[in-house]
């Protein structure tokens, strides 16, 4: 075995001048995905296994309460994650391409983008991560006998109804972060199902939105909302497989100012990262789910029927393929984890023994390992932000112990880890009784780079096996452009495709729950949930 040859006997030489010659001939696929906390491009290739990619750090901002991102942040950051990505082709392959053979865009679901006939943005971006709704998102549930979560569209489109908002009436399109972007790269107004289900109910039977329940809606804000019917201000839905659009002259400059990418590129039906995070793991079939971990956590479960009664706790969305799914939506994931991370890389520099992020957190989730099962007592809330799950309109991470409790590195951080599983686990818990049954659940996020540690805990957290699969880390960047790359094998079925050529020979690791860090785990939660209280006296108190 030379250098040359990896371990599975793959000439590398060979393998760099044939992904060579499909970048310079159009045959890859790039999947862009606008995260929390980073804007992420991959390009893969005829196989669908990553050849390169870039990408750019941005954050969300909290103007006059409400979290938001600038629209020129959008293109700023779109403009440099596709400038690395570039980069990445012309030092690894040597050529800068010009075209591919598809292209998609994913971002975080929900929220509220709203514009005027004149495509104008009546008012700031209103994230997932905004809590403002819960009058409208009550009202709608009962209305409508379907959860409509906090985060929405259909929450702040008829929440800003019932402010009063005065851009309401000007309303003309109402649309996701990734339904604007692929709008003005394509031209097109349309949205994966996936997507689309977080914008407003899907009937399954029809693959579009509910025509009873958008009856409804309208006669609800007769005289009060937008000056025209709902569905004719949505996007509209469309199935993984099918062509939504190809990329102007205008996209393309917005996207490669420099001018090198042409127009032409078809588009796959743009996404969110609740769907390409199922596409990610392999998970769109009945009986399998997947765990996302990044700024929130949520748990996508594929339905064999519809659950008994409407929770709470639960969204009904769809696969990309429409799908019926269980989505157990936590806006708090692992950016507390994250900031915990920053203390002591700092602590370290400190010491005069400065180290990677990367290390950092490595080192730190560890150490978890050695912890007691249950935190030794602790308590660990990463509730930057409200969380619907829990009943929480904001938050105050907190860490919480009594005068008996071992405070340890070890404790706290496996206790910071309980944390971006707590509320998780809660939600679960609802599935669980409504005698739902899983064949696998799948995790993927920047958490589980670390192998064998978020994933056993995560195990712990849901008793359940959980498997991690090589491109766990690629997220949801991966998973769109595994979605654009599907254009050109639709003659079958979502599923099918990825079983027999995505994940054929995927190499994936599979950890069962330890019994003792499943006992450890239930004595924690149930401290959680008491503690609870404590949470809520804090956001009231300051």
């Amino acid at each position: 075995m030379t250098d040359n040859v990896t371990p599975e006997g793959v000439d590398q030489p060979a393998r760099a001048a044939r992904i060579r010659d499909d970048i310079v001939a159009g045959r890859t696929a790039l999947g862009i995905e606008l995260g929390s906390t980073r804007i992420k491009a991959c390009l893969v290739g005829p196989d669908s296994a990553p050849v390169a990619a870039g990408a750019h750090e941005w954050e969300n901002q909290l103007v006059d309460r409400r979290w938001t991102y600038a629209l020129e942040d959008v293109w700023a950051g779109l403009q440099a994650a596709y400038a690395a990505l570039v980069a990445d082709v012309e030092e690894r392959y040597g050529v800068r391409p010009t075209t591919y053979g598809a292209l998609g865009v994913s971002a975080m679901m929900h929220g509220y983008l709203a514009f005027d006939a004149s495509d104008e943005l009546l008012v700031p971006f209103r994230t997932w991560r905004n809590t403002s709704t819960g009058p409208a998102a009550a009202e709608l549930s009962a209305l409508l006998g379907h959860n409509i979560p906090l985060r929405w569209s259909v929450a702040h489109l008829y929440q800003a109804a019932l402010d009063d908002e005065p851009h309401v009436p000007d309303i003309a399109f109402v649309t996701t972060l990734a339904g604007y972007v692929h709008w003005r790269l394509t031209g097109e107004k349309v949205l994966g199902i996936g997507d689309a289900s977080g914008m407003f109910p899907i009937d399954t039977a029809t693959r579009d939105y509910d025509a009873t329940m958008l009856a409804s809606f309208d006669t609800l804000v007769a005289g009060r909302g937008p000056a025209t019917r709902l569905v004719d201000l949505l996007p509209a839905v469309r199935l993984a497989g099918e062509e939504a659009g190809r990329l102007t002259a205008e996209g393309a400059a917005l996207l490669d100012p420099t001018g090198t990418l042409v127009a032409g590129v078809p588009l796959c039906p743009p996404e969110g990262d609740a769907g390409t995070g199922m596409v990610a793991t392999g998970s769109v079939a009945p009986r399998t789910a997947n765990v996302s971990v990044g700024t929130s956590i949520f748990a996508m479960v594929v339905l064999e029927k519809p659950l008994s009664q409407v929770h709470d706790e639960l969204d009904l969305v769809t696969t990309p393929s429409g799908e019926l799914v269980a989505m157990v939506h936590c806006n708090n994931g692992a950016s507390e984890l994250g900031e915990w991370a920053q203390v002591f890389g700092r602590f370290a520099a400190a010491l005069g023994h400065p180290a990677s992020s990367d290390d950092v957190f490595a080192a730190l989730l560890r150490e978890a390992l050695e912890a007691d099962a249950d935190g030794g007592g602790l308590l660990a809330y990463n509730y930057l932000s409200g969380e619907p799950v829990t009943g929480l309109t904001e938050g105050r991470p907190l860490v919480v112990r009594t005068p008996d409790s071992r405070l340890t590195l070890a404790n706290l951080m496996r206790t910071q880890v309980y944390g971006v599983f707590g509320t998780l686990a809660l939600g679960m818990r609802v599935l669980a009784a409504e005698g739902v049954e899983l064949d696998a659940m799948f995790a993927h996020g920047g958490l589980f780079r670390t192998e064998g540690v978020a994933q056993r805990l995560l195990a712990a957290a849901v008793d359940a096996p959980v498997a991690v699969g090589s491109a766990a880390g690629e997220g949801g960047a991966w998973g769109i452009a595994v979605l654009a790359a599907y254009l050109q094998h639709a003659d079958r079925d979502l599923g099918t495709y990825l079983a027999q050529d995505v994940f054929r020979d995927a190499r994936i690791d599979v950890v069962d729950p330890d019994p003792d860090d499943v006992r450890g785990f239930a004595a924690y939660l149930e401290r959680y949930e008491a503690g609870l209280a404590v949470e809520r006296a804090a956001t009231e108190a300051i």
